[in-house]
């Protein structure tokens, strides 16, 4: 477990300043991800495809987190970390150029490919970074923190993008997050600290963290849970427009509703994080399975479905800073990669999801069906969840608050 000397902690307006920096990454990421959501009829009418082929849009780009996360977590292990998040979100600006000029459906999906392999690996080393700066006890919330950069990007980022390509076109989203990745290269470089490179740090030991059984069943919950939480997003345009009939220019207040539920979610998933890690994950599952069928029993009805969009967004954030504190206490000797393999948790889920969305879609089942999956996926997570429990406390492993105490007690010895 990495600790920082006191003397290393942030305060005041030099940590605001460093936070914002490092969610601002969180925020273009944010734009990226799920602008495609909103957007997804008109890039399946330029691009001459389906909605449901469009889709793989959606899941090209959660492979490249999968892909991304342990890869370039583990060539980054020797850097220091401010150095790998400024190398992480170059890479991202440019691939994400690359897709405002992808000229056909083939080429666009590599390009999504390649935008998505710095993902995990960024808010991964961002996570843990910001974790640094900040007492042990405040841990959960750093990581929330930067998080919610991804929280505002559907407050804010994700609706104007999604108005700006119903406007003049849907590849000035790729645009506009290039954009935003300069930004962030400018702010981290000038307001988060230099540290030096982890002792001891090597690929073989962040590796190390895809030997342990515990980190698998961590990802697990996170997959099976968050997939069908995918399912349903990934698909929330034309469900808004089918089954709600809300007018396609209103698309993006919608979407904004969801980022204000994920803010919400974030804020108070730091503090459930720091507060049981556990318990944060299986009251998540909990309301994300009452959520889901709610939101399929709704949908013909305008004020309710936007209200259960809203509570949709702030379960699945929920959820995010509990995963990240799990992954990391599960292999405590490798926590960059631990941590970037949360987001490839979520993005395998992402993928799994809208692929599982596509099916009963296209299977005719009605934009309600990813719902039901969603609700019982939910489900399975919640059980994993349990199970992944019951192991840690078979072996002796500390999570949360008792991770943390443990180590003050080993400091004082």
């Amino acid at each position: 477990m990495t600790t920082s000397s006191p003397s290393k902690y942030l305060s005041g307006s030099p940590l605001l300043l460093a936070i914002i920096a490092l969610a601002m990454g969180g925020f273009g990421i944010g734009v990226t991800e799920f602008s495609m959501m909103g957007l997804l009829q008109e890039g399946a009418a330029d691009l001459n495809v389906s909605n449901s082929q469009m889709g793989l849009m959606i899941s090209a780009y959660a492979i490249g987190v999968v892909v991304g996360a342990p890869v370039l977590t583990a060539l980054a292990a020797k850097m220091p970390r401010k150095r790998a998040v400024l190398l992480l979100m170059a890479f991202f600006t440019v691939a994400n150029l690359s897709s405002a000029f992808a000229p056909d459906y083939g080429t666009m999906l590599v390009t999504r490919f390649l935008a998505g392999l710095p993902h995990g690996a960024y808010f991964g080393l961002a996570g843990v970074l910001a974790g640094s700066l900040v007492p042990a006890s405040m841990r959960g919330r750093a990581i929330a923190w930067v998080m919610l950069g991804l929280s505002v990007a559907n407050v804010a980022g994700v609706p104007l993008v999604t108005k700006l390509g119903q406007m003049v076109g849907w590849r000035s989203m790729f645009v506009s997050v290039a954009a935003v990745g300069l930004a962030t290269l400018l702010l981290i470089a000038v307001f988060v600290p230099w540290h030096k490179a982890e002792p001891g740090a090597s690929m073989r030991r962040e590796l190390s963290a895809l030997k342990n059984i515990q980190v698998w069943l961590a990802m697990a919950t996170g997959i099976v849970g968050f997939g069908g939480f995918f399912a349903v997003y990934s698909y929330i345009s034309p469900t808004l427009t089918d089954e709600t009939g809300l007018d396609i220019t209103l698309v993006p207040l919608a979407l904004g509703l969801y980022g204000l539920g994920m803010v919400a979610g974030s804020l108070i998933g730091g503090r459930l994080a720091d507060w049981s890690v556990f318990g944060a994950i299986k009251l998540s599952n909990l309301i994300m399975i009452a959520a889901m069928l709610v939101f399929a029993a709704v949908t013909s009805w305008v004020v309710p479905t936007l209200i259960m969009v809203f509570i949709l967004g702030s379960v699945g954030s929920l959820l995010v800073p509990s995963l990240q504190t799990l992954l990391m206490d599960s292999a405590p000797h490798a926590q960059s990669l631990a941590a970037s393999l949360n987001h490839s948790a979520l993005n395998v889920a992402n993928a799994v999801g809208a692929a599982l969305g596509a099916a009963v879609i296209s299977a005719g089942l009605g934009y309600r069906a990813p719902s039901i999956v969603g609700a019982g996926l939910a489900a399975l997570g919640l059980l994993l969840a349990w199970l992944t429990q019951l192991r840690a406390k078979k072996i002796g492993l500390l999570v949360g608050r008792e991770a943390l105490a443990a180590q003050e007690q080993a400091k004082i010895q």
